[in-house]
C-alpha cells in the first residue's frame, strides 16, 4: 500500500495514514435488477493519506480528518446513490471524500463485495483505487487585447473549479514575443495547483479555458488571448498525441523559467534532474555568450 501512494505522489502531507477497515454497508449497487431493488452487503476499507503531526501534538480534532465523518460520509454516499459497476461506485466515493475532507491529499479506497452474484464457491470481489491530489504548474500568456484580464479570468476559473486547487501564483512579467513572429509583447505568469484532473483531462479543461477566451491557432507562436501550457504534472513524463509533459521547449523559455523561479525554484526537472532555478540560471548565462559565426 505504501508503495502505491508513493508511485502516486500527492501532494505534500502524505506521510501518515488514517485507516477505516471493513465499514458495513447496505446498499443497492449491481447489473442485475434484483441487487438494485433488494440490496445486499458491502465492505468499505479505506487508507487515508493526511499529514497526522499537527493533530498529534496538539491534541486537537479540529486540525485532524475525523474518521468518524468519514465513515458517515461513506454510508451516506453508497446508500444514496446507485451504480451498475464497483468500479463506478468507487471512483465516485474517492472523488467525493477527496472534495469533503481537505486534511486528505489522497487516498486507497476497496469496496468489497461479498454476496456477488456468482454461481460458484468465492470469498468476495472487490475493486480498489488509488485517488489524491497531484500538484501541477501551468504556464500562462497573453498579448493580444486586455492582456492582464484574459489572464486574471482564466486564474479566477481554475480556482473556481472543484478539482483544482492554487496554492502560489508568479508575479506578472512583460516579456518580448518567442519564435520570430512579430507581434506585441506578452504578459506572462505561472500557477502552481493541486489537481484532481488526471493528465489529459487537465489538458481539456486548460484548452477549454483559451477557447472561452477566443483563442485561435492560426499562427504557430503567433499572437494569442490566452495561452495556458501544462508544464508539469507530478515528476510524470509523459509523451502521447495530444500531450507532452513536462514541455518540451520550457527550457529555452526565459518567460517560463523566470516565474517558475519564484513559485516553485527547487522543482526537480524529471528528466535532466536539475532545478528550475539551476535551468533559468543556465538558460541566462547562455543568452550572455556571444553567437557563434554560423549563428548570426
Amino acid at each position: 500500500m505504501r508503495e502505491d501512494k508513493n508511485r502516486y505522489g500527492f501532494s505534500g502531507g502524505d506521510r501518515d495514514e488514517i485507516r477505516i477497515e471493513g465499514l458495513e454497508v447496505y446498499a443497492r449497487h449491481g447489473v442485475f435488477p434484483e441487487e438494485t431493488s433488494l440490496g445486499q452487503k458491502f465492505f468499505v476499507n479505506a487508507i487515508l493519506y493526511t499529514d497526522c503531526r499537527r493533530a498529534g501534538k496538539s491534541d486537537d480534532l479540529s486540525l485532524s480528518t475525523d474518521y468518524g465523518a468519514v465513515c458517515q460520509v461513506i454510508h451516506r454516499f453508497l446508500t444514496d446513490h446507485t451504480y451498475r459497476l464497483l468500479e463506478a461506485a468507487c471512483e465516485n466515493l474517492a472523488r467525493k471524500l477527496l472534495l469533503e475532507f481537505p486534511g486528505v491529499q489522497g487516498l486507497t479506497l476497496e469496496i468489497r463485495k461479498p454476496s456477488a452474484p456468482i454461481p460458484l464457491p468465492f470469498a468476495s470481489v472487490s475493486v480498489t483505487v488509488t485517488r489524491g491530489w497531484r500538484r501541477a504548474v501551468v504556464a500562462c500568456g497573453s498579448n493580444m487585447g486586455d492582456k492582464e484580464q484574459y489572464i486574471e479570468t482564466a486564474v479566477h476559473k481554475i480556482a473556481d473549479d472543484m478539482n483544482c486547487r492554487i496554492v502560489r501564483c508568479a508575479d506578472r512579467i512583460v516579456t518580448k514575443p518567442y519564435g520570430g513572429v512579430e507581434q506585441d509583447d506578452f504578459v506572462n505568469g505561472a500557477l502552481l495547483i493541486e489537481t484532481l484532473y488526471e493528465p489529459e483531462e487537465l489538458l481539456e479543461f486548460l484548452n477549454r479555458l483559451e477557447t472561452e477566451a477566443g483563442r485561435e491557432r492560426i499562427v504557430h507562436w503567433g499572437p494569442r488571448t490566452l495561452d495556458l501550457d501544462l508544464i508539469f504534472y507530478g515528476d510524470e513524463i509523459i509523451r502521447t498525441e495530444k500531450l507532452t509533459v513536462p514541455h518540451p521547449d520550457m527550457c529555452n523559455r526565459d518567460f517560463v523559467l523566470t516565474p517558475l523561479a519564484q513559485i516553485v525554484p527547487d522543482w526537480i526537472h524529471p528528466l535532466y534532474g536539475k532545478s528550475v532555478t539551476v535551468l533559468l540560471e543556465e538558460l541566462q548565462t547562455r543568452a550572455k555568450q556571444p553567437a557563434k559565426a554560423d549563428e548570426r
